[in-house]
């Protein structure tokens, strides 16, 4: 009698588009490992991601605006969350592979840095001071988590389809790439791809609204007439029109109205919400002061990094690289008091 495991491939022969990934055929693991009786390879690398510590602390890391006191902004855990509904619901609409597609969702922004855009670029800044040849992007970085970082240095061990989908998801401002342009290499990949546009172009529209950062006449009026008026609206359009250019082709990819309208509103965000700064210009400076003095606190005693001891007084990019991982790797909350640990006064006390 066939095992769960072993039915769930067969339905995905059965029920699937011929164009998509199929557990059964993936190209496995770095480590072999026997197969689960219950999940597929896929289904198994969904889970690992779940349970990570990485995973855990998206719930604390900022999204765009950085340290908001009010309960309703994203943050990078409901991003995360918000991605994989999209992407699932648009996968499931292909009849593509829903958990290849969820996992991929899952992992795609585990190696984001605290304090958000602000963060990433302090940190690359500060990286590149001691090893001037690095570079640090959190596509690449959320790959690093899953292949290195995480499990003590042992990584979770994914499937070479669910890595591919995490480390080809974010052009950053680029326009997300045409069909024959190079990206992820699954249809997975590339829903996933278009889903974290489409999460991110409307909920962050909605949290600066939501902070006075830009009004709803300030939105291109041609995006608007073009995708909708409103949050729901705008989500539905792109999502019905990836669906309506991608079913039962080997692609996915919208068409040329919305794209555009679509591509409009991202540089408008990156203009008007990410450069000028999330909250404020000002607290994007003070991020990018903190970071960068824990950046050179922990090069100067490396004996507070984890592994950095080992790294030896030679070791300079080694541990660089350690501590562009330390950092990386932290909330909001955990990078705010190792500052204040390392460099507040502290009340003296007396005898």
């Amino acid at each position: 009698m066939p095992t769960p495991r072993e039915q769930t491939e067969q339905l995905e022969h059965q029920t699937l588009s011929p164009y998509a990934a199929k557990s059964a055929h993936s190209r496995g693991r770095d480590r072999p490992t026997p197969p689960c009786p219950i999940r597929t390879a896929f289904q198994r690398d969904r889970d690992r991601i779940i349970h990570s510590k990485a995973f855990r602390r998206l719930s604390h890391k900022t999204q765009v605006f950085i340290a908001p006191e009010a309960d309703h902004y994203r943050t990078r855990l409901t991003h995360t969350l918000e991605v994989a509904q999209i992407a699932r619901t648009l996968s499931r609409a292909l009849r593509l592979n829903e958990d290849l597609t969820e996992a991929i969702a899952l992992g795609h922004d585990l190696g984001h840095t605290p304090f958000g855009h602000a963060g990433e670029g302090a940190l690359s800044g500060a990286y590149r001071e001691f090893d001037p040849s690095a570079r640090f992007h959190h596509a690449e970085q959320s790959l690093r988590v899953v292949e290195v970082l995480e499990r003590d240095g042992g990584g979770l061990n994914l499937t070479w389809e669910v890595r591919d989908g995490i480390r080809s998801h974010s052009k950053g401002m680029e326009d997300l790439p045409k069909p024959s342009e190079a990206g992820p290499s699954t249809l997975e990949g590339r829903v996933v791809m278009y889903a974290d546009r489409v999460a991110y172009i409307n909920h962050d529209i909605d949290d600066a609204l939501r902070a006075g950062i830009i009004k709803p006449e300030s939105l291109p009026p041609d995006c608007i007439s073009a995708l909708g008026d409103t949050h729901r609206a705008r989500i539905t359009t792109m999502v019905t029109d990836l669906v309506e250019h991608s079913r039962d082709r080997q692609q996915v990819q919208m068409g040329r109205e919305v794209e555009e309208a679509s591509n409009k509103l991202k540089d408008f965000l990156f203009e008007h919400v990410y450069q000028a700064g999330g909250a404020s210009g000002a607290e994007t400076e003070r991020v990018g002061r903190l970071l960068k003095i824990l950046f050179r606190f922990y090069m100067q005693h490396p004996q507070t990094v984890p592994g950095g001891a080992a790294a030896g007084p030679q070791g300079q990019a080694q541990l660089a690289r350690l501590v562009c991982d330390y950092l990386a790797g932290m909330t909001d909350r955990f990078a705010a008091q190792q500052f204040e640990l390392h460099f507040f006064p502290r009340r003296w006390r007396g005898p």
